[in-house]
């Protein structure tokens, strides 16, 4: 790291205090938000430091959530040593393998079946040990729906809206309101895909829980089965689908009146919505965070849209006006 970097100055000096000795701090990852991770080894243990600026992320919400998850049987990072006034955090090291890297067609029923089941506990994080978890509500969709617009349609494809594509666009996400509020809520992860997910001695490991909220059920599955960075084969997705309606009734987390025919379309909505979100979070991170590599990503969650609401008569519009708009004017700019 560059000299000039006062906050690894100030890490390096907190870990020197801690350890009572040198050691020597490994960037291995800046995530999608303003926070860093390293590595640090000492006397043949290995931790993982969370360097989290407290004017921009604190890290008291992180620690409550990993006592949280922790309490109901999720494996996630143990938190070890804790600095509020700078926002560092020294944690457990759940090692390098994230499960998206051992995924293939012969395993993926297998670990995602894992995941799914996995959800049970994380749907019983409701609050932090001390408050609620805030309400993915409708207010809270619209603003994520109005990244998509404002991000990649306006700012980076540079797109004009005429009325009746504004019109248009406000129907759909009407109606993607509306799935989200017709849904049992639970606790929710809101970024459960395979980079969020580690494999440790065979052990599924939860990582990135510190913006969970209560919300939609189908949520936390819909992003592990039609995860934004990989598309497996649609009787694949079935097949897990179907077990995830299972077991969540089989839990008492539905109504004996859900359908499955139901539980497909909240699903299918459900995805729809978290992938325009994310096409436009996307986008943002290149404008507005100087973090463009995410833009590699959005052909997918544009394919995942176009294609999903053509099922639905009702969203038969938004997937041509993406299918004939969007992706060339995606693919101009690539």
């Amino acid at each position: 790291m560059p000299l000039s970097d006062l906050r690894f100055i100030a890490l390096n000096r907190w870990l020197k205090q801690l350890f009572n000795t040198e050691v020597r701090a490994i960037l291995i990852s800046g995530d999608a938000s303003f926070r860093r991770y390293f590595r640090v080894e000492h006397q043949d243990k290995r931790f993982i430091v969370m360097d989290s600026p407290p004017e921009l992320i604190k890290v008291l919400p992180f620690i409550k959530l990993a006592n949280a998850y922790s309490a109901k049987g999720v494996n996630v990072p143990q938190v070890i040593e804790i600095n509020l006034e700078e926002g560092f955090l020294l944690l457990s090291d759940l090692g390098d393998v994230q499960l998206l890297s051992v995924l293939n067609e012969d395993n993926v029923v297998d670990y995602y079946g894992q995941a799914l089941a996995l959800l049970n506990k994380v749907s019983l994080v409701t609050d932090n040990g001390e408050t609620s978890l805030p309400l993915y509500d409708e207010a809270f969709v619209q603003l994520e729906l109005d990244i998509f617009s404002d991000w990649l349609i306006k700012r980076h494809l540079g797109l004009e809206l005429d009325d009746s594509t504004q019109d248009m666009l406000k129907m759909t996400f009407s109606h993607l309101i509306q799935n989200v509020e017709a849904q049992p809520k639970v606790g929710m992860h809101r970024d459960y895909h395979s980079r969020n997910i580690m494999l440790q001695n065979e052990q599924l490991q939860v990582i990135d829980f510190q913006d969970a909220v209560l919300g939609p059920i189908t949520y936390d599955a819909v992003s592990l089965l039609r995860d934004c960075y990989v598309r497996w084969p649609d009787g694949v997705v079935n097949q897990l689908m179907q077990q995830h309606f299972e077991q969540i009734n089989a839990s008492g987390q539905l109504d004996s009146g859900v359908t499955i025919e139901t539980y497909t379309r909240w699903f299918d909505l459900m995805g729809l919505q978290r992938h325009i979100k994310a096409a436009g979070i996307f986008a943002r991170l290149k404008y507005r965070d100087g973090k463009p590599a995410y833009m590699a990503d959005i052909p997918l969650t544009l394919e995942y849209i176009r294609d999903i609401s053509d099922n639905y008569p009702e969203l038969k519009p938004f997937s041509e006006w993406i299918s004939a708009t969007v992706i060339p004017a995606v693919e101009v700019t690539s």
